[in-house]
């Protein structure tokens, strides 16, 4: 429930459950050091429709909880890097965890 508080405060975009799945595959892979490119981000068909990713992405983006950078001269691939919102995201939700396993 400390979850499901934190997610509904003010403090927290509300976003829907394949927006916050594509996000937990997007810093994963970030912190492999392996970024997703927007390419692979859209063949996650696991998580949606590529229809739907695509949407989701815009989503993330205008949130501020992702961004796109190129690597090198090579403009033509973008990767999907998270930002410091997200980064205070997953915080806030490690916390929400950990508060709740305490309490148990």
């Amino acid at each position: 429930s400390l979850l499901h508080t934190i997610e509904n405060s003010d403090e927290v975009p509300q976003m829907d459950l394949e927006a916050k799945r594509l996000l937990e595959v997007i810093a994963i892979r970030h912190d492999q050091q392996k970024p997703l490119t927007v390419t692979e981000a859209m063949a996650l068909n696991h998580i949606a429709s590529p229809a739907t990713l695509h949407r989701k992405l815009d989503q993330l983006r205008d949130m501020g909880m992702v961004t796109t950078v190129f690597d090198g001269a090579n403009r033509r691939t973008k990767y999907l890097i998270p930002t410091d919102a997200a980064h205070d995201y997953f915080e806030s939700v490690g916390q929400a965890m950990t508060q709740a396993v305490r309490t148990v």
